[in-house]
């Protein structure tokens, strides 16, 4: 069984849903995230925030996968101070939400001085909270963005087991594993880290504090990136245990701290019926017979990677 604890399944269509159910995937975690063009007013993001704790955790549920969501705002628009403002309101209110399993992804983008305001607001929330928090580490001059935000995480006293840092590469994983935070990673089917690179890391690393996900958004990505890579490493002679750690068990322990997240929750899932309605609507188009299936049980060896 696998978890991706980083998928922006808003920007997903359903068939993804159906082939990360058929990978093995489990469990989701979606992280607040923009839009790929800039938000207006702040209630478009209370929407968004809406639907990613509403709607979509209702949609993953009618394929068989747990649906949970960070939020936060993001490093993009936080140099949008009157938005940023806006959001900074509502985000307690979102952050108590059940299936809210932390603070993210929130960082550097092109760390500017509202950057660090925001995110440095965003890290209070969080330890006010006791959640953990997901950071996202910037695509340009990514190292000392990685160490940067690193030093503001201890600056504001979070403790380096609650955080995790992700999109790391081989030029941030040693500092962020040193400093005790959690390594994440985004295997990405050109840019970020590829499946190939991260096998080797694992020879190099082992699964201590290493997470793997997809980042997979409205951009060039891969659903399937946590199964894919896992095949990989079982081939290339990684231990079973290690991929276990670093596409399950890693995720849960550090997301379980916020109790909203538990293994039973798919180990015996409720029932699967798509004929359920969510705000008046239903998933099913042009006459497509509904699935239904009665609640069952899972085991850990129910699933297998082929």
């Amino acid at each position: 069984m696998f978890i991706d604890p980083h998928a922006h399944m808003i920007s997903r269509t359903t068939d993804d849903y159906e082939a990360m159910a058929a990978a093995g995937i489990v469990a989701v975690v979606e992280p607040a995230f923009w839009l790929g063009q800039p938000r207006t007013f702040v209630g478009t993001y209370v929407d968004y925030l809406s639907t990613i704790i509403g709607f979509e955790r209702f949609r993953a549920g009618q394929f068989g996968i747990r649906h949970y969501c960070t939020v936060g705002l993001n490093s993009k628009e936080a140099n949008n101070e009157e938005l940023a403002e806006g959001v900074m309101e509502w985000l307690p209110r979102f952050a108590l939400k059940e299936g809210v399993v932390a603070i993210g992804e929130i960082g550097y983008d092109e760390q500017t001085p509202l950057e660090d305001k925001y995110f440095r607001a965003q890290l209070a929330l969080a330890r006010e909270l006791q959640l953990p928090v997901m950071v996202h580490t910037p695509h340009r001059d990514k190292k000392q963005g990685t160490s940067r935000s690193m030093d503001v995480c201890e600056e504001m006293g979070l403790d380096p087991s609650w955080v995790v840092i992700d999109h790391n590469n081989e030029e941030t994983v040693d500092e962020t594993l040193d400093r005790g935070f959690w390594a994440g990673f985004s295997i990405y089917p050109s840019t970020k880290m590829g499946t190939v690179r991260m096998v080797e890391l694992l020879k190099k690393y082992g699964s201590e504090r290493i997470i793997i996900d997809s980042a997979c958004d409205w951009g060039i990505s891969e659903p399937l990136a946590v199964a894919k890579t896992a095949k990989l490493a079982l081939e290339n002679g990684i231990s079973a245990e290690t991929v276990r750690k670093v596409t399950y068990a890693n995720t849960l322990e550090v997301y379980g701290k916020s109790g909203q997240i538990n293994e039973l929750d798919w180990l015996n899932p409720p029932e699967i019926d798509q004929r359920t309605l969510y705000e008046g609507n239903s998933i099913l188009r042009g006459g497509r017979e509904p699935r239904i299936e009665a609640p069952g049980s899972r085991n850990r060896d129910s699933l297998i990677i082929e």
